[in-house]
């Protein structure tokens, strides 16, 4: 039988916890935290459970000693209980601005002083270390005067009576579970990391941060404190992912290796299911459309916990069918298809689920969703400025388009891109399109024509670069862009509807215009046109745009911009 060493006494929030994990598991009971490692090191245990956080006091301070000292044994698990604590006293009718002394634990009294500011603020607060004992003297004197704060079970079980429950709402503790054999993946998981004794250096933990950082791995939790023997600084990590995951591998080589430069100097405690102290309100996503784009977004969603199910032309499961399972739809097809898509299913949806449109165009296919749907169906619509290759989201550019229907689901899909750094931009539907005119539309359709015209006159790609200066490169670089990637994307884009027309449109008016009147040599007008624009645009975006355009420069200047 399995045996776990945890805090007790029998009743205690760390005996239920204990039990939650493994209701056939003989307890092993002590008084403190070091005696609960030291059970399991001395082989009294199979597995040992101790408190490291908890929502109202935060992260218990004494575990971080602890752990540093985990030469044998993983943590590899983890139990989040919900911690009701009552308060208990010898008689029903005890008044509280009577009471005098307070029985309890630490841990419980700090979970607990609204409570005791507010109801108990005379009382002497007495901690103990072996709540058993202090009960069993308590119920052998007998003071008029005595309370105890600690869980209901407990109370009940000393046979005191109980005068208030939940002293501390909201109140959760988490558990680390170690053993001797490290955790499995399970694919939500994260690693817990702590480090020797660091010599001070400028920048160091910003440098360590960064290796996660650029992986797009995200922090769950980051302490420090100082070695007590040596005062030097030591960092506790917890990050996503688990262990043997190559990119997370890749960072800790790194820190260790490139950016604190000494050998041995990260510990990996251990691997374990993640933990998420949030609510959260969705379980499952369900995709209609199965490209790349679909493909990228279901599997970072599995990786923050959530189950996906992709139906597509070729998928056995039906979107009917999906459509039932889940909590919410993504439609994530071509721009020309996602609005009949939309009518399509819109109507299948039931009240109390989310339909999210993953697209480039927002006018049309909003206002077919916020039709087809019933009322109590969530809509929003998110474009993603990256394509399937991106290794990661954090500082790419997200245009989020919220509707009268937007609730909490979709709340809670929008956090979970902030979470790994998207940088989040909301628009209405109209502001969208015509913005997407400015930044693909037209960008797009200069790249092609130009690509026409160079092959119209014969021109020899490879002189473009002879003849290009760094800023004339630029057009040259976005029509490799296009023509490097699937043509019906492209095709896509630039046949959009909505307000993103206009800037088209516009632009072929002002082209012919200026044309016209460079063919007429019309040098002061093409000047005063120029100088026009310079008054209409902000200084302070030219010069910023003009430091990106030398950043730019820069690199093609460092790479060779003439070619390989």
């Amino acid at each position: 039988m399995t045996v776990i060493a945890t805090l007790g006494p029998k009743g205690s929030d760390g005996y239920q916890a204990a039990a939650q994990y493994n209701r056939h598991a003989e307890l092993a009971l002590f008084n403190s935290i070091a005696d609960v490692m030291d059970g399991f090191r001395s082989g009294q245990a199979d597995l040992a459970m101790i408190p490291v956080y908890n929502t109202r006091e935060g992260e218990v301070r004494e575990y971080f000693r602890i752990l540093e000292s985990l030469d044998q044994g993983y943590w590899l698990d983890n139990v989040v209980l919900p911690i009701n604590l009552s308060l208990g006293a010898l008689s029903t009718d005890q008044r509280l601005d009577r009471v005098r002394v307070i029985i309890g634990r630490s841990t419980v009294f700090r979970q607990c002083e609204e409570y005791i500011a507010a109801n108990m603020p005379q009382a002497t607060l007495v901690s103990v270390r072996d709540l058993e004992q202090a009960l069993a003297e308590l119920l052998q004197d007998r003071p008029d005067d005595h309370v105890v704060i600690d869980t209901e079970q407990i109370i009940n079980r000393f046979g005191l009576n109980l005068l208030d429950r939940e002293l501390a709402p909201y109140n959760r503790t988490r558990f680390a579970v170690i053993g001797s054999q490290p955790g499995r993946q399970t694919g939500y998981d994260a690693t817990s990391i702590i480090t020797r004794p660091l010599a001070d250096r400028v920048g160091l933990l910003v440098d360590i941060l960064n290796e996660f950082t650029k992986r797009g791995i995200n922090i769950l939790d980051l302490r420090s404190e100082n070695d007590i023997k040596t005062q030097k600084l030591q960092i506790y990590l917890e990050v996503e992912g688990h262990r043997l995951n190559p990119l997370l591998k890749e960072a800790l080589d790194q820190v260790e290796h490139q950016v604190i430069q000494v050998a041995q100097s990260l510990k990996i405690l251990g691997s374990f299911p993640r933990v998420d102290m949030r609510i959260k309100r969705i379980r499952s996503f369900g995709f209609i459309g199965s490209g790349a784009m679909t493909v990228w977004f279901a599997d970072k969603l599995q990786g923050e916990g959530y189950a996906t199910v992709i139906c597509g032309r070729s998928s056995t499961l039906r979107p009917e069918e999906m459509i039932a399972q889940v909590d919410v739809v993504v439609i994530c097809v071509p721009i020309s298809v996602t609005t009949n898509l939309v009518q399509r299913y819109g109507p299948l949806l039931r009240d109390g689920q989310a339909l999210i449109l993953l697209a480039g165009e927002s006018e049309t296919p909003l206002r077919s969703a916020l039709e087809a749907t019933a009322e109590g169906v969530e809509v929003m619509l998110v474009h993603n400025l990256w394509g399937p290759q991106a290794l990661t989201m954090k500082d790419k550019n997200v245009v989020v388009v919220r509707t009268r229907k937007s609730g909490s689901l979709c709340s809670e899909f929008e956090s979970f891109m902030y979470k790994y750094g998207a940088e989040i931009h909301l628009d209405t539907p109209e502001k969208h399109d015509l913005m997407m005119g400015v930044s693909q539309k037209l960008p797009t359709a200069i790249s092609v024509a130009l690509a026409m015209t160079l092959a119209e006159h014969g021109i020899d790609y490879g002189d473009i670069d002879s003849h290009s200066t760094l800023t004339s490169l630029y057009g040259v670089l976005a029509l490799a862009r296009v023509h490097s990637q699937h043509p019906r994307t492209y095709a896509e884009i630039m046949a959009t509807s909505g307000e993103g027309k206009k800037i088209v449109a516009g632009f072929l008016d002002h082209l012919q215009r200026i044309s016209a009147l460079a063919e007429q040599r019309q040098i002061d007008q093409l000047a005063e046109i120029i100088t026009e624009n310079i008054r209409a645009i902000p200084s302070h975006f030219l010069k910023s745009k003009m430091r990106q355009a030398q950043a730019v420069d820069a690199v093609l200047s460092d790479i060779g911009f003439k070619g390989d």
